[in-house]
């Protein structure tokens, strides 16, 4: 009975501990006597990384040479003035890493080995799928007031039909594009539903990364848009998906935007109950695919009325500044969103001005994230009702 006393305490003792001094649990881990110890607590305690108010530490026990952490915080690696190398702990084998983030920052990182081994934080249960084609996972730091957005939470409500991975000969472009459709529950009783046309369709849908059918699904079950079909554009190419495309289609491309123009648009409007009002339909994309919403929406008013624009590479082509700075374009509604941590803040907030001096219809959201569909993800059902919301 006394050694499951003396355990319980020392539980309760170091969850007090955790919860009100940062400062004394990073002592403890400098004190060679405790420092294991107080490591397992943590890591029992899945508080590894160890966070408290705003202050972070990162931690990492093994061997190794050399320990730091590369994320979203030091733009993977582009932030030279991020200090992100670990010190080890004297006479232990446990890695710190301080630093302090906004209480509602959302981070991908990876532990780096020896300077070129990237690994996963072992102790940290939350990850975040990223990069081209969803090819892997991050880890994830969570700060005390980040929330996810439970519109991506999976609910018993009415659900839409998606139909994946439908080939298109295009004659525009020379080769075969791959697209998925989502129709919305109900459809077959509806008629000229509004359409949105979403780049990077394959990450869109994925449920580890946008996850966009689940968002439709609960915003139009709770009546927040009104139903729409959802077009997702595959870049990748269809007999070998491992070669994305999108860096030439989505770069300011007029023949990806006559290819849309000509020949998907009319398709999709032949085959399915879809408005042909450009104030119905939406372009929407991230990344290179947000400067491509923002490329066709001022290219072409008259097709698309509407474009949500995430964490738009506006700096591939500053061109698309002076393409969007005129007056005389028919108003259209914008949805602009960006991270604030090395992201695209800078290029969006241009952007924005311009869009205020011309008098667009716009929505512009700061999230204090990085680059990265943790980001994006959380935001979609906010571009959404910006773009259909019911009034």
């Amino acid at each position: 009975m006394k050694q499951l006393f003396f355990c319980f305490a020392v539980c309760l003792n170091s969850s007090l501990l955790f919860a009100q001094d940062f400062t004394a649990t990073i002592q403890s881990l400098y004190d060679t006597s405790r420092s294991a110890k107080v490591f397992q607590a943590l890591v029992d305690e899945k508080k590894i990384p160890f966070i408290f108010k705003d202050s972070v530490a990162f931690l990492y026990k093994g061997e190794a040479n050399t320990v730091a952490w590369m994320g979203d915080f030091n733009g993977w690696g582009y932030d030279a003035n991020f200090p992100n190398k670990g010190k080890k702990i004297p006479h232990t084998n446990i890695w710190l890493l301080k630093a302090s983030f906004p209480k509602d920052a959302r981070l991908d990182y990876k532990i780096v080995l020896n300077g070129d081994t990237y690994i996963l934080d072992p102790e940290n249960p939350h990850q975040q799928w990223s990069g081209v084609g969803g090819g892997s996972p991050n880890s994830e730091l969570r700060m005390p007031d980040w929330k996810e957005d439970e519109k991506l939470i999976a609910k018993t409500s009415p659900k839409g039909k998606l139909k994946s991975d439908v080939l298109f000969n295009s004659k525009v472009l020379g080769y075969q594009i791959m697209y998925s459709i989502y129709l919305p529950a109900g459809y077959e009783s509806m008629t000229k539903l509004p359409v949105a046309y979403v780049t990077d369709g394959y990450e869109y849908m994925h449920p580890q990364m946008g996850n966009m059918p689940t968002v439709l699904d609960n915003l139009i079950a709770e009546k927040k848009i009104e139903p729409l079909i959802a077009v997702f554009v595959d870049n990748r190419e269809p007999i070998n998906r491992q070669n994305n495309r999108r860096m030439k289609e989505l770069a300011m491309s007029s023949a990806y935007l006559d290819f849309f123009v000509k020949e998907l648009i009319p398709e999709i409007e032949k085959k399915f109950s879809a408005a042909s009002d450009p104030k119905k339909r939406a372009i929407i994309g991230t990344s290179m695919g947000g400067l491509t919403a923002t490329y066709f929406a001022f290219t072409r008013p008259d097709v698309f009325g509407l474009a949500g624009i995430q964490s738009p590479a506006f700096w591939t082509k500053p061109q698309i500044y002076q393409l969007c700075n005129n007056p005389a374009n028919p108003t259209m509604k914008i949805s602009m969103t960006t991270g604030l941590i090395n992201d695209t803040s800078k290029e969006s907030r241009k952007m924005k001005d311009i869009l205020e001096a011309n008098s667009c219809q716009y929505h512009y959201r700061e999230v204090n994230e990085g680059h990265s569909w943790g980001n994006w993800r959380n935001l979609i059902d906010d571009v959404l009702v910006d773009l259909f919301g019911n009034n």
